[in-house]
């Protein structure tokens, strides 16, 4: 077998590997239940400068801790404009988890987290300076869901993203 078609077969065999690895969620925000999140938040048209809300906020006093709501690789940490202090895990089924507006990061790039690690805290960072501390969480995925995607504002976009409110409900009964 000659090496690119070695390489095509990894890829391939880790590709499917992260399809099948269980997505097993949890509530990130310590605490927090159905009170804490606005259930209609997500995709939520018009929303400031975002133009569409592409999470969900999950509210909670300033400085209480952010675990990982799937167990993944921390890919980035840092800080950006409108997301203020970041994390970003890409978890099972290649999905990636964002995670904004952290008073503290907690973690590193190339880390490996679970439920038990603690990742940041809620903060007020970047576009959320001056409003109530919450946690900006959304899930992206690379992979289009086509039947997704609708004739609302961005919604083209929509097709990348899944509703974390469905998983956070589950998650907290």
């Amino acid at each position: 077998m000659n090496k690119w078609k070695k390489g095509g077969l990894i890829i391939l065999c880790l590709l499917v590997a992260g399809f099948l690895i269980p997505e097993s969620f949890r509530m990130p925000v310590s605490g927090a239940d159905r009170n804490s999140y606005a259930q209609n938040s997500f995709w939520f048209y018009p929303w400031g400068s975002s133009i569409t809300h592409k999470g969900v906020d999950i509210f909670a006093k300033k400085g209480k801790t952010v675990t990982a709501a799937t167990p993944g690789i921390v890919v980035y940490t840092g800080e950006l404009s409108k997301g203020g202090k970041v994390v970003l895990i890409l978890g099972p089924k290649w999905r990636f988890h964002y995670y904004a507006h952290l008073d503290a990061i907690e973690t590193s790039t190339g880390s490996y987290v679970n439920h038990h690690s603690i990742i940041g805290t809620v903060g007020t960072t970047g576009n959320a300076q001056g409003k109530p501390a919450h946690l900006h969480y959304s899930i992206k995925t690379w992979i289009p869901y086509f039947w997704k995607a609708d004739k609302s504002r961005q919604g083209w976009k929509k097709m990348f993203y899944l509703n974390p409110v469905e998983y956070l409900n589950a998650a907290v009964g």
